[in-house]
């Protein structure tokens, strides 16, 4: 479990003594890059002391499951555990949730992009309307190609079905998404968190509204959100500074870290990780793209 893109909300209020995921992930990283370091046998040494561990966890969580899913009382606080960033982090490290249906929707995609990509090509996903139907988008050479359509049937279809069975209807979506960020990359952005949620999403505001690199402050539901945008990534976050609750949004923005206007703390709009005070953070919420709608569904 080494990719910190699996950061996500996680509690209603920062709070210092609960660690992000990001900041446990680099932790792991900073580490294996040390162990890359050392002679073959080291290597392999740890290699195997951490699988031997990795089975240990993965049977101590699969019975604990086991024993929680067998008492119906208790599945809802299962359920509830699980949206937690850490928690399903870990379990899907150990393959004991499977992947969310955007993930093996994403995962097909991928597999049949470095095919596209040879041509010119590619394809992106608009979005997912359960329980069966998907709106995708041809790009670059695909769009509009006369054999389109062969590429569309024999590639992403194919490659869509097979690894999601459930989906039986994929339409393909003309003009959706056009704006493009840094090396004509789709702003299209889905957070892996976000992922496992289908409901209490609320649109917001247009892609086209955050600036490149920059940062906007939109009011939804009594709360006051910062929307930042780098590249094709956008984030959300609570306009509130963790240091005593400033706002943040006048505060001056460089090289993707802005600076609360009030105290000078510094907070990476990336990750929302304080780098003045490290026991700090922003309020986080899942946020997606859908087309160039900018959708968010708060923490809970």
């Amino acid at each position: 479990m080494t990719s910190s893109s699996q950061v996500a909300p996680h509690s209603q209020q920062p709070n210092p003594t609960q660690p992000a995921l990001g900041d446990l992930v680099r932790d792991i990283e900073r580490l294996e890059t040390i162990v890359d370091g050392w002679e073959e046998t080291q290597q392999h040494t740890v290699q195997a002391l951490r699988q031997a561990i990795d089975r240990l966890h993965t049977e101590a969580f699969s019975r604990l499951i086991r024993e929680i899913k067998s008492h119906p009382a208790a599945q809802p606080g299962l359920r509830q555990a699980v949206s937690d960033e850490v928690v399903y982090a870990v379990l899907r490290h150990f393959q004991l949730i499977k992947p969310s249906l955007h993930e093996r929707i994403e995962d097909a995609l991928a597999s049949v992009r470095p095919s596209l990509q040879t041509h010119g090509g590619d394809v992106e996903l608009v979005a997912v309307r359960p329980p069966d139907t998907v709106d995708i988008q041809l790009l670059g050479a695909c769009h509009g190609c006369p054999s389109s359509s062969l590429t569309l049937t024999e590639g992403v279809e194919k490659a869509i079905k097979d690894s999601c069975p459930e989906i039986t209807s994929i339409h393909t979506v003309k003009g959706a998404a056009t704006l493009t960020g840094e090396h004509g990359v789709p702003l299209h952005f889905v957070s892996p968190f976000a992922k496992t949620a289908e409901e209490g999403w609320q649109s917001v505001t247009n892609v086209e509204h955050i600036p490149e690199n920059g940062v906007t402050v939109n009011e939804v539901s009594g709360h006051s959100l910062l929307f930042s945008r780098q590249g094709h990534h956008v984030t959300c976050f609570e306009n509130s500074c963790a240091h005593m609750g400033m706002p943040l949004d006048m505060g001056e923005v460089n090289d993707g870290i802005i600076t609360c206007p009030y105290h000078g703390f510094q907070y990476s709009l990336t990750s929302g990780e304080c780098l003045t005070a490290s026991e700090v953070q922003l309020l986080p919420h899942a946020v997606r793209v859908t087309g160039t709608t900018v959708e968010i569904k708060f923490s809970e």
